[in-house]
């Protein structure tokens, strides 16, 4: 049974839906069951859950999967609902190739992906809109063409399906893990070994829902192997090469904070480490670069591998590692 619905609060939340479980829902699964009571699809339940908009007896509801007893208190907070209109909007694009099936582009630091709260116009998608024309419908009304993302602050190679056979070539590529993916990375420490390999569950962070974590109780098989480039001992900093051998969100940023090699300039997941002397140049955004993606095109079967050249911020940043450290020795 359903409680009184309150009213939307000022944060761009929806009102807030209370319901008690009755007998015959007893033993369901958390989704299931609110899913049901919704009459919302169980993955869109999912998604409030993995929010944090969803609490149970007072508590955040944090597994899907907990099962429901008589008497429970399920509540959650949907999002407002939003226009599903996306504009195609004349943003210049870098394209590295183009043919009637995809499109990769060197995705600058700053531009975000897809549209959201507080982003819906400017975006990738928005351009893609504009630049290809024929992309609507294709992955999903808000997300045109995409089969990857990249963070807002992370720069480098991207590729988008314009049409939707490409679409789900693409798109189960990188669900096996047959997409060759390399990044760089500048790091606020030295790793004391010349490489590694991270292997840990990544999931919502336990209090801030906004936040990945390693230390989560439904976290995703997540797998980053890193190798040191270059080392810069005067400022504490290295050069790393990344290759991520799965994709989870932030996993490059999360993988490395939770092994002491924040990334210079993140603000996130690097803020509990101070800058060594203050010898690292200032950077706006996390030190992180899509360098290399390779696939297999949709269409010819040909195996493709296009590399973004380095950003200036990060050019410039090494450049000021490297005079550093000649001038010490």
């Amino acid at each position: 049974m359903a409680d009184p619905v309150e009213p939307a609060d000022a944060s761009g939340a929806g009102p807030r839906l209370s319901f008690i479980v009755e007998e015959e829902m007893a033993g369901q699964r958390a989704d299931s069951v609110l899913a049901d009571l919704c009459g919302t699809p169980r993955a869109q339940v999912r998604r409030w859950i993995d929010e944090g908009r969803v609490s149970l007896g007072g508590q955040p509801l944090l597994r899907p999967g907990r099962r429901m007893a008589t008497g429970d208190h399920l509540e959650a907070t949907p999002p407002e609902p939003v226009s599903t209109e996306v504009v195609a909007e004349p943003i210049a694009l870098d394209v590295l190739f183009e043919d009637e099936h995809v499109i990769v582009i060197d995705k600058p630091a700053g531009l975000v992906v897809h549209p959201a709260p507080g982003h819906w116009r400017g975006t990738l998608v928005n351009a893609l809109l504009h630049h290809c024309r024929d992309l609507a419908g294709i992955g999903g009304v808000l997300r045109p063409g995409i089969v990857h993302r990249l963070d807002r602050g992370t720069s480098g190679v991207m590729v988008a399906a314009k049409n939707d056979a490409a679409h789900t070539a693409l798109s189960r590529q990188f669900q096996d893990h047959s997409i060759e993916r390399i990044y760089r990375a500048l790091t606020r420490a030295l790793p004391t070994a010349d490489h590694g390999r991270v292997d840990r569950p990544i999931g919502r962070h336990v209090r801030d829902r906004k936040r990945m974590s390693v230390h989560t109780r439904s976290g995703r098989e997540a797998v980053t192997e890193w190798r040191v480039v270059e080392r810069f001992a005067r400022a504490g900093a290295a050069w790393l090469e990344i290759r991520p051998r799965t994709g989870r969100t932030h996993q490059i940023r999360v993988h490395l904070a939770s092994i002491g090699l924040p990334l210079a300039g993140d603000t996130v997941y690097g803020r509990a480490h101070r800058e060594r002397g203050r010898r690292l140049p200032h950077l706006d955004r996390p030190a992180l670069h899509a360098a290399v993606l390779g696939f297999t095109h949709p269409s010819t079967g040909e195996r493709l591998r296009f590399e973004a050249p380095l950003p200036a911020d990060l050019e410039q940043a090494l450049e000021a590692l490297r005079a550093g450290e000649r001038s010490s020795g």
